[in-house]
């Protein structure tokens, strides 16, 4: 180990070591470098905000969005069978993805990462996430929240995994090929209006937990009025559905906005699930964890063409996690000038999305110190009942 904390072995001899073995696991030892020194090794520009280029982003996207509306109501009808079927499923995806796109910039507004003001950030938020029915305040806050404590296991507020002693008696019979199958498709269908309302998969609260509940557990007095707020701005966009439902038809709103919805929920949900679910990941209890070590247990991940669709949420999470406030556009840059300070903390897998996806359901179900280890508060992924 070098000066400064930076590991011995080279940048390409560890994305190589991580290509063949991206199942090793992080060390859960307290890292030999600070915070203060990865964010010096990053070019002081990347932490700039620039309203013109993140702008620029909003009107490239909603462009996209405009152009495969057009298209697939103005010419999908014009198709015969079953071309138009195939014409219908390729908007979807194709809508689908690029909504993902302004839902990953409405939360970079939520990180104050899209300008240097926040009235603006909260602005352009509102609007974009309330056209995607997610309730901006709400979910900024509880989100902020994860950021301060991921991998906790008593304070992280999303896909926080059990201990064995917590599964519920019906999970040994869910670990198998069918069972998987179902809690996956549960989750990404699911799993968004689940977490919002009855806040499945996060952390637990003494009483009842909803994102569009003002008084509820998750939010302080000070966030209650925006929380409000939210609510206005998902009933405002609720409102606008059932006009164009009643003017144009469910059938219509379903095809148009609904099934692209449901494609941006279930790629919200995959992508965190597996940002922060992987077999090399520690989760710490209050014994063990601490912030950085915390932010540090997460997985970039590779979305092939998906990564710039999505603004590389996908692929510079790591670097996203420890610097929340820098903006998208510059996380490549900072994610290649930290990873030889991180070494063997940088986590990044390669495998198709598909197959870890199927593999994280089967091998990481829940959480327990390895056996006769002195670092009892140290958890690891383990999948024997």
């Amino acid at each position: 180990m070098g000066a400064g904390g930076r590991m011995s072995i080279s940048p390409s001899e560890l994305h190589q070591k991580q290509q063949h073995d991206p199942l090793r696991r992080v060390p859960a030892l307290k890292p030999p470098f600070t915070l203060g020194q990865l964010k010096k090794a990053i070019p002081p520009h990347c932490f700039n905000r620039s309203i013109p280029r993140s702008f620029s982003y909003v009107a490239y996207d909603l462009t996209i969005v405009f152009i495969f509306y057009y298209l697939a109501t103005n010419y999908i009808s014009l198709l015969p069978s079953p071309l138009n079927y195939l014409a219908w499923t390729l908007y979807w995806v194709c809508q689908g993805c690029v909504l993902t796109g302004v839902w990953v910039i409405a939360h970079e507004c939520g990180h104050h990462a899209f300008s240097d003001y926040q009235w603006l950030d909260d602005t352009v938020g509102l609007i974009l996430h309330s056209s995607l029915l997610v309730p901006y305040f709400s979910w900024k806050y509880s989100h902020r929240r994860h950021h301060s404590n991921t991998g906790s296991l008593e304070r992280d507020e999303v896909f926080v995994p059990k201990p064995k002693s917590e599964m519920p008696w019906f999970s040994k019979y869910l670990n198998n090929p069918p069972g998987r199958f179902l809690s996956l498709f549960i989750t990404l269908t699911l799993g968004w209006p689940l977490y919002l309302t009855f806040n499945v998969s996060g952390r637990k609260y003494e009483r009842f937990a909803c994102h569009y509940d003002p008084y509820g557990p998750i939010y302080n007095d000070r966030e209650r009025l925006q929380i409000f707020i939210s609510d206005v701005g998902v009933f405002a966009v609720t409102y606008v559905l059932y006009r164009l439902v009643v003017s144009c038809g469910i059938s219509w709103v379903i095809q148009v906005y609904g099934v692209p919805l449901l494609i941006v929920n279930g790629f919200l949900v995959l992508i965190t699930y597996l940002q922060h679910t992987h077999p090399s990941l520690p989760h710490y209890d209050s014994s063990e964890w601490d912030w950085l070590r915390g932010a540090l247990a997460t997985v970039d991940r590779d979305y092939g063409v998906l990564n710039k669709v999505f603004h590389h949420i996908t692929d510079t999470h790591v670097a996203h996690h420890l610097f929340s406030t820098m903006p998208h556009y510059h996380a490549m840059e900072a994610t290649k000038a930290i990873k030889p300070i991180l070494g063997e903390y940088y986590q990044f897998d390669g495998t198709p999305i598909y197959k870890a996806t199927w593999r994280e359901a089967r091998e990481c179900i829940y959480v327990e110190p390895d056996e006769g280890s002195k670092e009892k508060g140290v958890f690891w992924y383990k999948n024997k009942f």
